[in-house]
């Protein structure tokens, strides 16, 4: 089964596909809150988990659609090309279904300061944002954007495989922690498809942008 058809099958089973997009819509915000691993918030049935989760994924995802822009319509190769048309589609969707989920919680959709705090990262404390495993610098992703041909299609395939390792350990920590079922159930949907992702960018890696 593809990474496509996964996510889609997610969104159709929990009803947001639009409700999803009109999150998207929304844009990047600029400063949020400080997460804190706690318990269930007072009449809701989601945690601090459930909001850091949702907030620093999506800034995740964020980085990872701006990877993508930097290389669709680019000489790059079919699969580069397919395989960023995909994660920009798909992840925007993520994006959108997090953001509406965190409206409906009362919750800012801003980019946070501080990230991963929710994970008991560093004592609790968490990272500066962009600090979080997996993303890539604004030096690397000058370099993306610059780059040409095949050393582009390259460059994407290395920084989305750093990206999505970086993913699947916060994705992973969800799963343990989150108190709802649907963020763990999307957690476990990105930690199914990146894993999968990454072993096609490593055969792409040994092949083609070898």
């Amino acid at each position: 089964m593809s990474g496509l058809t996964t996510r889609r099958d997610f969104v159709r089973n929990v009803g947001l596909g639009t409700v999803a997009m009109a999150g998207v819509a929304a844009g990047v915000g600029g400063s949020t809150v400080v997460h804190a691993v706690g318990h269930a918030t007072a009449g809701h049935d989601h945690s601090m988990v459930d909001i850091g989760f949702c907030t620093d994924m999506t800034v995740h995802h964020v980085q990872a659609l701006a990877m993508c822009q930097r290389v669709l319509g680019r000489d790059t190769g079919d699969p580069v090309q397919g395989a960023a048309a995909e994660v920009l589609q798909t992840q925007a969707i993520e994006i959108g279904m997090m953001r509406a989920w965190l409206t409906d919680w009362g919750q800012t959709t801003a980019e946070p300061e501080i990230a991963m705090a929710w994970m008991a990262m560093h004592g609790g404390e968490g990272v500066p944002v962009d600090e979080m495993p997996g993303l890539a610098s604004d030096d690397e992703m000058r370099a993306l954007a610059t780059a040409t041909g095949a050393e582009q299609g390259r460059l994407w395939l290395e920084l989305m495989r750093t990206h999505h390792i970086g993913g699947v350990g916060m994705a992973s920590a969800a799963v343990e922690m989150a108190s709802t079922d649907k963020v763990r159930r999307i957690a476990q949907v990105q930690i199914d498809v990146q894993t999968y992702e990454i072993g096609l960018y490593d055969m792409l890696l040994a092949t083609d942008y070898a």
